[in-house]
């Protein structure tokens, strides 16, 4: 009775519009610009470049972006569900530290660990070497070896640092699926992977699969630095190489289309996972014993991923690292830490505070319609960062000719060729970021807090401060740390939007690879990876819920 009431009386007060909702909805409005602006730069005129790229390289561009998601998204499935099984259904000595240990190689983003393979296994590098000194080989005519910087080699470089997206929700998967499904398929002598496990987990998987796959669409330092023509490489070749920003908007159009049809993947999977039970005593089913073979059947599907993934490039970077002075080489890249460090801060901070608006608004002040808008502002992350970088180019671009219309002049470029280009880069990007943070610690709220708050007397604002935003606390400060590791890593937007003679760690480890430069490379690249490292550390911690 008494909850009804709250229930009652807060929708009854809830104005229909007031200015938080107002805020909101002008802050989702300005989030979702520049998705709106690419769309309306793609119907410009491309001067006939866009029919030359239909008729010359689009079919290429749309081709090696299929084999390598088709590629990743394989190898991606065959790590994560086998180590996730592993790890779910058997226990061997080490298991504990395995379970964490897998999800370590999504601290490093894919294009540092492409370097790292052309150092590992190129012609001079140590497992040619070696090869070439254990069967007397003396010239590349005596042997084959696979080319690393190929499609095939892209494929194992992005599945190696992507298949954690598919090992975490399996393993989930695996371990919410009811005993008494396994138990049967036991008495039935049938398998617990092949007809109960791998079934059940199929939405699970597929949803996995979907961001891995939008990952591959979104990455290009990797397929920059191996040559493999994708759409996102078509988008940055057009764009600069031949300066057509509506012919790169009208590619960035199909890419947008692979990211749709993802997105409708992901939401389809999502909407199948109602297999699980939510009770804990139906899910307690022991993990089974092994002996000294199994166990290093074990240990040996762990450690393939975890080694291409995680301990090879960490070694590379390591022996890179450790070959020149160290202190020197920190002092010169002082700069670069600073920089990094001081627009990671302050755009994490700035996306945090919006996001909090938003959610709180939309949890709190907001009816159905406006729950949806502040939704749709978080789909800025499902964009590759060069696709992005268009719209919010060309969106900048109008918010500074505005400026400049009400200023009379006054302001000529507030955001272009500045740093408030990039920042509001990271906004749209990592939005989603921080609005999912925020969203789940409100989530774990009790239903009726504010309407208790506001029937004691409390005004929102008063609610807030007091009641709801100390309990949101960690929530916060997790967002802002997530998001802030996301901007140490994030190189196409940064490289294509920052300001002149403007480095961060990203772009600064991407020009020296990009010459060949890897033990320059190596430090900026190591302190990205040790960076990263955080998220990780927090991603096991919530795992660790649901053994």
């Amino acid at each position: 009775m008494v909850a009804t009431f709250l229930s009652h009386w807060s929708r009854a007060s809830r104005p229909s519009i007031d200015k938080w909702s107002a805020a909101t909805v002008i802050l989702c409005c300005f989030l979702l610009g520049p998705v709106a602006a690419l769309l309306l730069a793609a119907f410009g005129d491309s001067g006939g470049l866009w029919g030359h790229l239909v008729d010359t390289v689009l079919a290429t561009y749309v081709t090696n972006t299929l084999l390598l998601m088709g590629g990743v998204g394989s190898v991606a499935i065959v790590f994560g569900v086998s180590s996730a099984w592993v790890i779910s259904r058997y226990d061997f000595a080490g298991r504990d530290m395995l379970e964490w240990m897998l999800l370590l190689p999504a601290a490093i983003p894919a294009y540092i660990i492409a370097y790292c393979y052309t150092d590992f296994f190129e012609y001079a590098g140590p497992v040619q070497s070696a090869l070439r000194a254990a069967f007397g080989w003396q010239s590349p005519r005596d042997y084959f070896f696979p080319e690393i910087r190929s499609v095939g080699g892209a494929v194992l470089v992005m599945a190696s640092v992507l298949y954690p997206y598919i090992y975490m929700v399996t393993r989930i998967a695996f371990r919410l699926t009811p005993a008494s499904l396994f138990e049967i398929a036991l008495v039935h002598n049938k398998s617990q992977f092949w007809h109960v496990g791998l079934p059940l987990a199929r939405p699970a998987i597929v949803a996995g699969l979907a961001l891995v796959m939008m990952e591959v669409v979104s990455d290009f330092g990797t397929v920059e630095y191996f040559a493999v023509q994708t759409i996102t490489l078509g988008i940055f070749n057009v764009w600069l190489g031949m300066n057509n920003l509506v012919a790169a908007a009208q590619i960035s159009s199909v890419g947008f289309l692979f990211i749709l049809g993802l997105l409708g993947l992901e939401l389809y999977a999502r909407s199948r996972q109602q297999y699980v039970s939510t009770s804990r005593a139906q899910n307690s089913l022991a993990p089974l014993p092994t002996s000294t073979g199994g166990a290093c059947v074990c240990w040996a599907l762990c450690l393939i991923p975890l080694s291409f993934g995680f301990f090879i490039p960490l070694g590379v970077l390591l022996r890179f690292v450790l070959r020149g002075d160290v202190m020197a080489d920190f002092l010169a890249i002082q700069p670069v830490v600073v920089n990094t460090m001081l627009v990671a801060i302050a755009a994490a901070f700035f996306i945090m505070l919006i996001a909090s608006v938003i959610v709180l608004t939309a949890a709190f002040r907001a009816g159905p319609k406006l729950r949806k808008l502040a939704l749709m502002s978080s789909t800025g992350y499902a964009f590759p960062g060069t696709i992005l970088a268009i719209g919010v180019l060309v969106y900048a671009g109008y918010i500074d000719h505005l400026l400049r219309l009400i200023s009379g002049g006054w302001i000529s470029s507030f955001l272009i060729a500045s740093m408030g280009l990039l920042m509001l880069a990271y906004l749209v990007r990592f939005q989603a970021v921080g609005y999912g943070a925020m969203l789940s610690g409100v989530r774990r709220l009790p239903e009726n807090l504010m309407s208790a708050s506001r029937v004691l007397g409390h005004g929102y604002g008063a609610s807030l401060r007091q009641i709801i935003l100390p309990l949101l606390k960690s929530s916060f400060l997790a967002g802002l740390m997530l998001v802030f590791v996301d901007i140490m890593k994030e190189l196409p937007m940064t490289l294509l939007l920052r300001p002149f003679d403007f480095e961060t760690l990203a772009t600064h480890t991407y020009q020296f690879a990009k010459d060949e430069m890897l033990e320059q490379a190596a430090l900026p690249a190591l302190m990205i990876v040790v960076t990263g490292l955080i998220p990780v550390i927090l991603m096991s911690a919530m795992l660790r819920r649901y053994r």
